[in-house]
């Protein structure tokens, strides 16, 4: 097994050979990539002590890998079942305890297989942090195919687009295999492949910020060349950004005397392992830590532990980048079509009001034929008395002067013939275009709400309503293959259903839906239909209801949004009607303001 010691060979290795500016890019990119990581090496440390007073001396149970870069592990530990969240997201990557629950795909991949072959049944012996590096070791204990002791390492390496998930040999230190492959073509140093030996990434050769004092802190800045925060990230390992900066602003005027104290202040709660985990919403974005930030102003929230922060921080963002990967094609194909029907909108409206001069254009081509003896080819336009007029009015009529008199006439006459057939038509064709621009836009706000597994009912509707074109899985449907709805529970314990999509939709109010119960919706806004499984629920049940409806709207990010609800009985689909589309009637108005609290609060497994 590669230790501590190793990693530093490797580095003395490399510079003996010429090799030490391969390693100094890799430590750049590290510092860089820690200015979009509020997971850094210290909230690494805090992670590793959550997790080892949970899980240690736990089995594992299950191993899924419901995403390209994720596994989840079910562990039993402690009399409770916890689920493991690896990540190595690019954007996203994190190790965490999570309620979420995550669709698994019909068959495991290669790397779940391997997975499952040598953790399975496995003991969490211990969970290791390498120094203050955001790189842990997962310690586990378990039985091979011939039912001898065997031991492997789980290494979880958090670095931005680089991280990785490697199952390790731990006898062997090799490297059974990875959730990222990297051959010797991309790093030729440092090989992820099964089969190699792992070598640990460069040590950073930093101090360690909970062994400082205040003369150590002191040699390590130079107080004329300013950017002091960025100076904390290259002399001390383990920060980000974001906590330099919070020791920064603690010092004040930030001299010699403030920062250290403010440094030493700032770095108690990682010595005592007693932490404030909490989530500052600055009104443009979130950021997470497991101290107070003071330097940023906003509405500030904190959690019981590091786990349930995380739960609520991500809650939705991995998902909604898988969605946005899966549902490309998707995404564009409606927002053209959006752009064509609007475009067709305003050619058909610029036609109706052409429509309108119907009876204009008759009048020009009967005044026209009147006075045909004084029209001569080549003239621009005309005077003529119009003597439908009482008073006897001029009207001046415009000419094709490379037409005849007679074609003139006979051009009026047929833009009035075209117009008057035009506009019972052409007012139909906007009708259409318009139930055309609410259908996409429909989609467009289902696409931004959906799950993984909703992408694919909106690509068979789009397929069904010939929009797209999709191979046809020869799977038999079963004949209770119906839609699964999401489920909520309101506070005082009565089940509410949500459609996310028009498949969703059309069962939940159609079918699944009782007459009696209350249906929600957004008041003129694309959203998702809303049922409470209740024929008289409380106040604070449709409020509840009404801000899933807001939540899983267009309005989701707005205040004071206006739901409607009403009895299903009053809810009607018109025949020949888009999917999802309804009309209703003796409804009431109420307005909340979407809270992504109360809807994870509210989920139901």
């Amino acid at each position: 097994m590669a230790t501590i010691g190793t990693i530093n060979l490797f580095f003395l290795y490399s510079k003996a050979n010429g090799l030490v500016g391969q390693w100094t890019k890799y430590d750049k990119f590290l510092e860089k990539d820690d200015d979009h990581m509020s997971f850094d090496g210290l909230f690494t440390k805090a992670m590793v002590f959550e997790l080892k007073n949970l899980l240690q001396g736990g089995r594992i149970n299950k191993i899924h890998h419901p995403f390209k870069n994720e596994i989840v592990l079910n562990i039993r530990s402690q009399g409770k079942n916890h689920k493991l969240l690896l990540s190595a997201h690019p954007s996203y990557a994190r190790i965490q305890i999570t309620n979420e629950a995550y669709e698994n795909p019909k068959e495991p991949s290669m790397f779940c297989m391997m997975m499952r072959k040598h953790l399975e049944g496995a003991i969490m012996e211990d969970i290791q942090q390498i120094d203050l590096d955001r790189i842990v070791i997962f310690h586990l204990k378990g039985k091979n195919e011939i039912g001898d002791i065997s031991y492997k390492q789980l290494i979880i390496e958090i670095m931005g687009r680089h991280s990785n998930i490697i199952l390790i040999d731990k006898e062997k230190a090799m490297i059974l295999d990875s959730i990222k492959h990297i051959p010797a073509a991309v790093n030729s140093f440092r090989t992820i492949l099964p089969g190699q030996k792992y070598v640990f990434p460069p040590a950073q050769n930093k101090a360690n910020p909970l062994e400082a004092t205040e003369d150590e802190i002191k040699k390590n800045i130079d107080f004329n060349n300013g950017k002091l925060d960025r100076q904390l990230v290259n002399r001390f390992s383990g920060l980000s950004p974001l906590f330099a900066k919070e020791i920064v602003h603690r010092s004040g005027l930030a001299n010699q005397e403030t920062l250290p104290k403010a440094f030493l202040q700032a770095i108690q709660p990682f010595k005592r392992q007693q932490f404030n985990p909490t989530i500052v919403d600055t009104g443009t974005k979130e950021v997470f830590y497991i101290s107070e930030i003071a330097h940023l102003n906003g509405e500030k929230r904190s959690f019981h532990s590091i786990n349930e922060m995380l739960d609520r921080f991500y809650f939705g963002k991995a998902e909604r980048d898988r969605v946005k990967q899966q549902a490309h094609d998707l995404e564009r194909l409606i927002k053209n079509e959006l752009e064509k029907n609007q475009s067709k909108l305003k050619k058909l409206r610029k036609t109706l009001e052409e429509a309108k001069n119907a009876d204009h254009f008759k009048l020009s081509g009967e005044l026209l034929t009147a006075n045909l003896y004084a029209v001569k080819k080549g003239m621009e336009a005309i005077e003529v008395v119009n003597y439908y007029d009482e008073n006897g009015a001029i009207m001046t009529i415009p000419l094709n002067p490379q037409k005849t008199p007679s074609e003139n006439a006979q051009i009026y006459f047929s833009k009035y013939q075209k117009a008057k057939n035009a506009q019972g038509i052409v007012q139909q064709q906007i009708e259409k275009t318009h139930e055309e621009i609410d259908y996409f836009d429909h989609i467009l706000q289902q696409l931004e709400s959906a799950s993984p597994k909703d992408i694919e009912e909106i690509r068979e509707e789009l397929a069904e309503e010939g929009y797209i074109k999709i191979k046809v899985q020869k799977r038999r449907k079963k004949p209770n293959d119906k839609p699964v709805l999401e489920t909520y529970l309101s506070s005082d314990g009565t089940l509410i259903f949500v459609g996310k999509n028009n498949k969703q939709n059309d069962y939940l109010t159609n079918k699944f839906a009782r007459r009696d119960e209350i249906w929600l919706h957004t008041k003129d806004i694309p959203g998702s239909h809303v049922v409470i499984r209740n024929e008289d629920p409380t106040e604070q049940t449709i409020l509840e209801a009404a801000n899933l409806a807001a939540y899983f709207s267009k309005a989701k990010h707005s205040s004071s949004v206006p739901v409607d609800f009403t009895k299903v009985r009053h809810v009607k689909k018109p025949s020949g009607s888009k999917p999802g589309f309804v009309i209703y009637e003796n409804q009431q108005t109420i307005y909340v303001t979407p809270n992504p609290d109360t809807v994870i609060q509210m989920k139901h497994e």
